[in-house]
């Protein structure tokens, strides 16, 4: 057969590639792995990517189909972000067409050019000034000139985007001939601007240790930045990519949340001049291209992203920083089950440049790599200024009475630190109105009728809603089990603790932070923006408030059930109790004002909590750390979880049965000692969005033996008899054994 196989990855579940004869015209040398091509796949059309080339075929010339055409002259991605996707796929068992459709944006999946908008760079015209008589009255077109002022060679209009100027704004200054838009072409990416737009701040002893071991490394170096909240961390980001930039090249900073986009976004480009573009779910497809290439091409000197932005080209990677590295968010819960975390770690190694691991609360894998001598750690143990770290008391609530979840001492607290003008922020880990309804005369409770979960009741607007399925239905008027009408809420969501914060204090204003009150796009940034005029109010929320979040005025944080992480059934419960009550006490007393931090529990004296008030969450990680040692559990061993799902659990069970004996036989034939099977048993929360839920877990002291199992274990399942009956998947380094 005359020309080149062309091995394709599609966006499939199945890990395989698929053969196809080179398109029409194409010749043998412009073809080439991470180049994508368009392909028929049964009755359509696909885009996929060419993995690879072979002079033959497994299938036979008559069927080998023709590829339609080639889309990129080039290939789409440098060769370490090849690299990276190819060892992402291997390392979590996910096929190579589905990992590159996970990091490539949305519009290159469906084979539009890699460039941005064409006629993208907005320009200054000769002749226009910020006080020009024709924008004497618009305050933001006089903006606007001054952006477009200090860039004399255009600027995208994905950059403007990001200083707030729209495009309506822009068009405005054009029909008044003030700006023009011109091509690409024209665009000089290496203007010779002022690194910095304010001065940087004086770091303190502990942070010029740690800046100066970061400056003195070149290469591939990993750093914990292992900081208490408010001593600085962000300070050492920004000077660590100062001198990054300052050698012209880019950085990339992961966060774990999109609410924490807007302020970092802010903090960024208040320091530097140069461009910053932010990658994350919440931009269109056009925005998130005009980003992609704009990093692809060294435009953009900053990159922020959440975990899919890993995937960014970067045209002159330099330095990689993950904020709070320890969060759950920067692990995919379905598809592609990837840990961004450790993604970028092994990026950093591919692109040979440093990474800073930076959190408060480091995790417990991160602080075994220390101990392991693969991670340096950086230690700052006070806070920045002259800030205190704040105070701690725990409120036994045993036999108290409770007012919406809050007892009257916390009630009082909040009242006093209000009436000194002061911020307050209530911690409670629950949406909603409260966790569920309930009959008074019969005891029934309102339960989900596709999950094993009590339905929450929301009160805005009224109705009940399962957080696991996301299904809904009006509140019952009556009991359906006894038709009584004495149903009542019981427990405490941030709704109902909203509801009775006004009631107290009315003259003050409550806040309510959480999925529900955030969902409007920009609701999160102008919340911020009216925390930080430093009145007097009341912030009430979940883990949304407790990331990362800089509250200067805050004096009191009270956390209204610190109980939740002291009996989990989840061997990491322990750990995530403790970085959560650190997280969130962490936003008390981060300026002059000294902090406070009351904690509702019914077990006050329960060891985890002593250690954890009194000396802090280090202590509470390397006991935790010993402890995992010394049960050979993760992150001192290594496992993944196979997970089924089917109409019928017995379906599930059947299929998981099978999987553990042939598993059970390859571990025989394969001469691999030590790799447990547990199981199979059904999920914590066996049925979920009407369907049974069952998991295998498999656990080895050896990385290398695990994934030994996991790659012939995995071809077999997939051409198991009962494997179209179920939905299975494997999740590899699974942190919600849920």
């Amino acid at each position: 057969m005359s020309g080149p196989i062309l091995q394709v990855a599609l966006p499939s579940p199945l890990r395989r590639l698929f053969d196809y004869r080179a398109p029409g015209g194409a010749h043998a040398k412009d073809l080439r792995p991470g180049q994508r091509i368009r392909v028929p796949f049964g009755q359509r059309q696909m885009v996929g990517v060419i993995a690879s080339l072979s002079d033959a075929s497994d299938v036979p010339p008559a069927r080998l189909k023709r590829a339609v055409e080639l889309i990129d002259l080039e290939p789409l991605l440098p060769e370490t972000l090849w690299q990276l996707c190819c060892w992402t796929a291997s390392y979590y068992q996910h096929g190579l067409g589905d990992t590159l459709s996970c990091a490539l944006p949305t519009l290159l999946r469906q084979g539009e050019p890699a460039i941005a908008r064409q006629d993208r760079l907005w320009q200054l015209l000769p002749g226009a000034y910020p006080e020009h008589p024709a924008i004497s009255r618009a305050a933001k077109q006089k903006q606007a000139v001054q952006l477009l002022a200090k860039h004399p060679h255009g600027l995208s209009h994905a950059l403007t985007a990001q200083w707030g100027l729209s495009r309506d704004t822009l068009e405005a200054l054009e029909k008044k001939g003030l700006v023009q838009r011109i091509s690409q072409s024209h665009h000089h990416t290496n203007e010779p601007l002022p690194l910095l737009r304010e001065p940087r701040l004086t770091p303190n002893s502990q942070q010029v240790a740690a800046l100066d071991a970061i400056k003195a490394q070149s290469g591939f170096t990993a750093w914990l930045l292992d900081g208490v909240t408010g001593s600085g961390k962000t300070e050492i980001y920004l000077q660590a990519i100062e001198h990054c930039l300052g050698e012209g090249r880019q950085v990339l900073v992961l966060i774990p949340e999109i609410g924490l986009t807007p302020q970092t976004l802010e903090r960024f480009q208040r320091r530097f001049s140069v461009p910053v573009v932010i990658l994350h779910s919440g931009l269109n497809d056009r925005e998130r291209l005009d980003a992609w290439v704009a990093a692809r091409d060294g435009e953009a000197g900053i990159v922020i992203g959440t975990r899919s932005a890993i995937f960014t080209p970067l045209a002159r990677p330099g330095l990689i920083i993950v904020d709070e590295e320890h969060d759950l968010s920067f692990k995919q819960q379905e598809g592609l089950r990837y840990n961004a975390r450790d993604l970028a770690v092994y990026r950093a190694y591919l692109e040979k440049t440093p990474i800073i691991l930076g959190s408060a609360t480091p995790s417990l894998e991160s602080l075994y790599n220390v101990r392991r001598g693969r991670y340096q750690h950086l230690r700052l143990t006070e806070r920045a200024g002259n800030a205190k770290p704040p105070t701690f008391q725990c409120i036994d609530i045993r036999s108290r009475k409770l007012e919406a979840g809050l007892c009257r001492p916390m009630i009082e607290a909040i009242g006093e630190h209000l009436s000194k003008g002061n911020q307050v922020l209530v911690f409670i880990n629950r949406r909603g109105f409260a966790p569920t309804l309930m009959c008074h005369d019969c005891g029934w409770m309102a339960e989900c009728t596709r999950c094993d979960a009590r339905m929450t009741v929301h009160q805005s607007p009224p109705r009940l809603h399962c957080h696991h399925c996301d299904s809904q239905r009006p509140v019952d008027t009556e009991c359906p089990k006894c038709q009584s009408t004495e149903l009542r809420s019981i427990g405490a969501g941030t709704e109902r603790t909203e509801e009775h914060l006004v009631s107290c204090f009315p003259e003050f204003p409550v806040l309510r932070i959480d999925r529900e009150s955030m969902s409007r796009k920009k609701a999160m940034q102008d919340m911020l923006a009216r925390i930080q005029t430093g009145q007097p109010c009341l912030l009430v929320g979940t883990q949304m408030l407790a990331k990362g979040h800089h509250f200067p005025d805050v004096t009191l944080v009270a956390i209204l059930d610190a109980d939740g992480g002291l009996f989990s059934s989840d061997f990491r419960g322990p750990e995530r109790m403790a970085q959560m009550i650190t997280q969130v006490a962490g936003r008390a007393g981060r300026a002059e004002k000294p902090g406070q931090v009351l904690i509702q529990t019914h077990m006050a004296e329960h060891q985890l909590l002593i250690d954890l008030t009194e000396h802090g969450y280090a202590t509470i990680a390397q006991n935790e750390l010993n402890g995992r040692e010394k049960a050979g559990l993760p992150p001192c061993s290594f496992i993944a979880l196979l997970r089924a799902e089917a109409n019928n659990a017995a379906i599930a069970n059947e299929f998981l049965e099978s999987a553990c004996e042939l598993a059970e036989q390859l571990c025989v034939d394969l001469a691999l000692e030590k790799v447990d099977l547990l199981g199979p048993v059904a999920s914590p929360m066996e049925r979920r969005a009407g369907r049974y839920r069952a998991q295998l877990l498999v656990q080895a002291p050896h990385r290398s033996a695990l994934h030994q199992l996991l790659h012939h274990w995995l071809i077999s399942l997939e051409s198991h008899s009962l494997g179209r009956k179920v939905r299975w998947s494997i999740d590899v380094d699974p942190l919600d054994m849920f």
